[in-house]
């Protein structure tokens, strides 16, 4: 007679725990340093990251409006500033007043000297106000790339920051004795 001494092994198949994620601020911090967007998305604020991108389309918008403009008024300024006819780009730009009234080289006989100068200022105004405006855009796109790096390492930074109900604070008046005089004061307590 077979006997069936057979035992039944059991497997028991458990899920591991899950990893819970804890950013680490110097990583955070390399990854926005690489490319801009990759340290917020390294935190999980995927939300974050269309901010990044928008920040960097305004300030590189503004670099190029300005500069389009610099160079319109700078070549505007040489051509008015040079004695050759056939370089007039800055009639375009004047349109109150007639060249009669201002251009040495296209009206000699006619032009205001006054006029003229006045013109020359404006355009080299115009030139100046377009060149500080270029160069601090430049500043602001450098200045967007340092504050999404320090927004990643700040986000990283907090990212386990405990804010359970275990923390509290409390303010209440006390009175505190000053040289034989009783003072009003308030004290502050926190619990942990």
């Amino acid at each position: 007679m077979l006997q069936n001494n057979s035992a039944q092994d059991t497997i028991s198949i458990s899920r591991p725990s899950r990893h819970t994620f804890k950013a680490e601020p110097l990583r955070a911090t390399m990854l926005a340093i690489a490319l801009p967007g990759f340290g917020q998305i390294y935190n999980r604020k995927f939300w974050k990251v269309p901010f990044v991108y928008a920040g960097f389309g305004g300030v590189l918008y503004a670099i190029r409006f300005n500069s389009k403009e610099y160079n319109i008024f700078m070549k505007a300024y040489q051509d008015f500033t040079d004695n050759i006819a056939a370089t007039n780009s800055y009639v375009n730009l004047i349109t109150n007043i007639k060249p009669e009234a201002y251009d040495p080289v296209l009206h000699p006989k006619t032009y205001d000297p006054s006029t003229a100068a006045w013109i020359r200022d404006r355009m080299l105004r115009q030139v100046d106000y377009y060149k500080k405006y270029r160069d601090l855009s430049y500043i602001g796109i450098a200045a967007w790339y340092l504050y999404t790096i320090l927004d990643a390492n700040v986000d990283a930074s907090l990212f386990n920051f405990d804010v359970s109900k275990d923390l509290g604070m409390k303010v209440e008046p006390v009175m505190m004795p000053l040289s034989g005089q009783a003072g009003v004061g308030l004290s502050l307590k926190l619990t942990f």
